[in-house]
C-alpha cells in the first residue's frame, strides 16, 4: 500500500465550471472567484494571482518596498518568503521559533523590534505554520506601536480562525494564500491578496498587470505605463477550479480535523512520537507536524520504505546556502529553530484520505516508532 503525501481534491463542480470556461461561457471565472473569496473571508478586497509566491511578491510591490528596506520574518518558513524580500535588494530579518506551535516567538520578536526602530523596518511577515496563528491581538499592538506593517502568509491556514474569525479578516494589512503550497502540488496554481485597505488593493491591482493603464472612453487597445509592474494574472481555468475548491473548503477541514482526532488518539503514549500541541480549540492541521525524539531522518527512510510518504515544514531558513552565506549565518544562530528543525515531520493529512489509510499510517508509525532505542 502507498499513502501520498497529498492528493489533490476535485469535485463536480469543478469539473462543471473548467467546462464553463472550455465551453466559452460568457463567465469571468477570476472576478468570480475574487467576489466569493472576499466573501467567504470576510474581508473588503481579493485580488487573485497566478500563484501564492506571487501574491507575496505582489504585496511587496504594494507596500513599495525598496532597496535597504528591512522586513522581518520567521526562520522557519517556506523559501518564498525571503525570496520575494531580496528580489526588491532589501533584507529579510529572520527571527526564532516558539517551540510548541513553530511560528515566530512573539516575545523575540517585540525585543528585535524595540532595539532597531528605524524607517527602514517595512513590516513583518507572518507564516500560519499548519494553520496556526500566533497571538493576532498582541501581534496587531506591535505593528502599531513600532509601526511596521503585517503581511500574514496564510498558505496553510485557507478557512483557519481566529477567536471566530477566518484568517484574512483580522487586521493584517494583507494576508497571501496559496491553492497550491509546499508540497500539496495542486492540477493547478493560484494565490489570492487580500486587505481591507483601499489604498494597497488599488496599488496591487495596478500593479499586477505590469502596471497599465486603460481609458474606458478609448480604444480597447490604447494604454498607458504608469509604474514598473509585473504579471501576475492567474488563468480563468485555475479560478473556475478554485471557486469549487472554496465551496469545499469548510466541508474538507472538518474532515481533516477528524483525521487529525484519529491520529492525536492513536500516537497518546507512544514512545518516541509526540503529537502537535494546539494553541486552542481550532487548530486546523493542515499540516499534521509530529516530533520523532530520535533518528527522523531514519524514521522518514522507514516510512518510505512502507510507502507513506512524509513531509518537512521547513527547513530553517538560516541552513539554506544563499542565506546562509549571504548573512554569515550560523547553525546555533536560532537554537529553537535548530533542534526543532532535528525532530518534526508532516504526516499525510487531506480530506480523500480515507480510514484504512489513516490506519495504515498509524500502524507504520507505530512499528516503527517500536524500532527506535
Amino acid at each position: 500500500m502507498k499513502v501520498a503525501f497529498y492528493r489533490y481534491e476535485s469535485s463536480r463542480e469543478a469539473h462543471s465550471n473548467v467546462s464553463d470556461v472550455l465551453d466559452g461561457e460568457n463567465i469571468d471565472q477570476i472576478e468570480e472567484l475574487e467576489s466569493e473569496f472576499a466573501s467567504y473571508i470576510g474581508v473588503e478586497y481579493a485580488l487573485a494571482t497566478s500563484h501564492g509566491t506571487s501574491a507575496l511578491h505582489l504585496a511587496m510591490l504594494a507596500l513599495d518596498l525598496k532597496r535597504g528596506d528591512k522586513i522581518v520574518c520567521s526562520v522557519n518558513a517556506h523559501p518564498n518568503v525571503p525570496e520575494v524580500v531580496r528580489h526588491f535588494d532589501a533584507e529579510p530579518i529572520f527571527i526564532d521559533i516558539d517551540p510548541e506551535s513553530y511560528n515566530i516567538n512573539l516575545d523575540k520578536l517585540e525585543s528585535y523590534l524595540e532595539e532597531n526602530k528605524a524607517k527602514k523596518l517595512k513590516a513583518v511577515i507572518v507564516t500560519h505554520v499548519a494553520g496556526q496563528c500566533v497571538d493576532l491581538e498582541r501581534l496587531y499592538s506591535m505593528a502599531k506601536i513600532y509601526d511596521v506593517k503585517i503581511v500574514e502568509d496564510a498558505c496553510e491556514a485557507l478557512g483557519a480562525t481566529y477567536k471566530e474569525k477566518k484568517i484574512g479578516s483580522t487586521g493584517a494589512d494583507i494576508t497571501c494564500f496559496n491553492f497550491s503550497s509546499h508540497l500539496k502540488r495542486d492540477i493547478c496554481n493560484g494565490g489570492m491578496l487580500v486587505s481591507n485597505s483601499k489604498e494597497i488593493i488599488d496599488r496591487a491591482n495596478l500593479l499586477r498587470t505590469h502596471a497599465m493603464k486603460r481609458d474606458d472612453d478609448s480604444l480597447e487597445y490604447i494604454y498607458d505605463v504608469v509604474d514598473i509592474g509585473f504579471d501576475y494574472s492567474m488563468s480563468q481555468l485555475s479560478a473556475a477550479y478554485i471557486r469549487a475548491q472554496i465551496k469545499e473548503q469548510d466541508k474538507n477541514l472538518q474532515r481533516v480535523q477528524e483525521i487529525a482526532q484519529m491520529y492525536n488518539r492513536a500516537f497518546e503514549g507512544v514512545e518516541h512520537v509526540s503529537t502537535p500541541k494546539s494553541i486552542d480549540d481550532n487548530h486546523p492541521y493542515s499540516l499534521y507536524i509530529i516530533k520523532v525524539d530520535k533518528n527522523r531522518d531514519s524514521f522518514a527512510l522507514e516510512l518510505k520504505k512502507h510507502g507513506v510518504e512524509v513531509g518537512l515544514h521547513y527547513i530553517p531558513l538560516h541552513f539554506l546556502s544563499y542565506y546562509k552565506h549571504k548573512y554569515s549565518l550560523k547553525v546555533n544562530n536560532f537554537p529553537v529553530a535548530l533542534t526543532t528543525y532535528q525532530k518534526i515531520m508532516s504526516l499525510p493529512i487531506y480530506p480523500s484520505m480515507d480510514d484504512k489509510e489513516v490506519k495504515y499510517v498509524i500502524d507504520k508509525i507505530k512499528l516503527v516508532a517500536s524500532t527506535r532505542v
